[in-house]
């Protein structure tokens, strides 16, 4: 089950990276385009709908798994979760800063992650996007963080 668990959590960033460019940046971007461009005047996002897209399978295996006491559903379901929460905490508290947790890092990986999703929101519109994923960030950020940080 642990297994379980943690394959989940790791295919999760495929399912992030595959969402969000193809169903975010594609056929919903109608709810994804304003946490782009910044015009909703209020705390919450369309583009906050992911969370309970994202959410709801979680919770079915999660419910299904223990009404049908079956431990791989459960697995699956945490990893769900437990991808969720970090995907949360990464993006919504450390990048967007939306609660006022987590500041700022001089960790190579945080920093690196910052600056790709930067490199993400530079494009406004739902084409020419770039850095998709969240949690797994291609290795010219790393370098370039390292490079910074050695300056």
């Amino acid at each position: 089950m642990v297994l379980a668990f943690f394959g989940t959590f790791f295919f999760m960033e495929f399912v992030a990276w595959f969402t969000h460019k193809f169903v975010m940046h594609g056929l919903l971007w109608n709810l994804h385009e304003d946490h782009h461009t910044h015009t909703n005047k209020t705390f919450f996002e369309k583009n906050d709908a992911f969370f309970l897209i994202f959410a709801i399978p979680s919770m079915l295996l999660l419910l299904l798994g223990s009404s049908n006491s079956s431990p791989l559903m459960m697995a699956i379901g945490f990893g769900i979760m437990a991808y969720g929460f970090c995907y949360f905490l990464v993006h919504d508290v450390f990048i967007h800063q939306r609660f006022k947790w987590l500041r700022n890092s001089d960790n190579i990986y945080f920093r690196a992650i910052r600056r790709a999703h930067k490199r993400h929101h530079k494009h406004l519109g739902k084409e020419h996007g770039e850095c998709f994923g969240m949690l797994l960030v291609p290795f010219q950020y790393f370098k370039a963080e390292k490079a910074k940080k050695e300056a």
